[in-house]
């Protein structure tokens, strides 16, 4: 479960008044479920046999199996996931020292449907598997891709300023552009970065 969870992409949800990236992966033989305010993360992998206890505590009026209920599970988790939450179920969390529990509310066959995750702190492996090594090649590919538009532009700027040389002009004067500076344009978009962040 926890190698197909590598797979999924994190979405960003919203939680009472918190925030929240979250990815999970539901299989027929149970789920795992990460999630993380950015301070801290938690994650719950829970078996069938987990799930079918748990659901027996929580819905004692209902009688499903625990492939349909991990089923129902994902159908509801999914499309809150994809920013599509259906006005008919209701997401709420609990922080504590001890971990995050994830409350769900909805309906199964026309009956009242409750699940909570029970989160704990994820443990440093995970975290970094998951979260850490992700965004650090994000951000080496990112600062690479950079390095090669930086490049791209100057050699444009440099077949601008050949063709200016050789007396061609441009037919219209709206497309003329200042050269490059790669030093003003980090300077700028810093105090950009700076200015949102705050």
């Amino acid at each position: 479960l926890e190698s197909s969870l590598l797979t999924q992409p994190w979405a960003s949800v919203r939680f009472g008044e918190s925030d929240f990236l979250v990815k999970v992966c539901f299989r027929n033989t149970g789920y795992i479920l990460l999630i993380s305010d950015l301070s801290s993360v938690w994650y719950e992998s829970a078996d069938a046999e987990a799930v079918g206890q748990r659901s027996k505590e929580l819905n004692k009026r209902l009688t499903v199996h625990v492939s349909s209920f991990l089923k129902h599970l994902c159908n509801l988790m999914c499309p809150l996931l994809a920013g599509q939450q259906d006005s008919a179920t209701t997401f709420s969390c609990n922080r504590s020292a001890s971990g995050l529990i994830l409350h769900v509310k909805s309906e199964l066959s026309g009956l009242p449907f409750y699940w909570d995750f029970h989160c704990c702190p994820a443990p440093l492996e995970m975290v970094s598997r998951h979260l850490v090594r992700p965004l650090i090649r994000m951000n080496v590919a990112l600062q690479y891709q950079v390095q090669e538009l930086i490049s791209l532009l100057l050699q444009k700027d440099a077949e601008i300023e050949d063709y200016r040389e050789s007396g061609a002009t441009l037919s219209r004067d709206r497309l003329w552009t200042e050269p490059f500076q790669e030093e003003t344009f980090q300077q700028n978009f810093m105090a950009k970065v700076r200015s949102s962040a705050s």
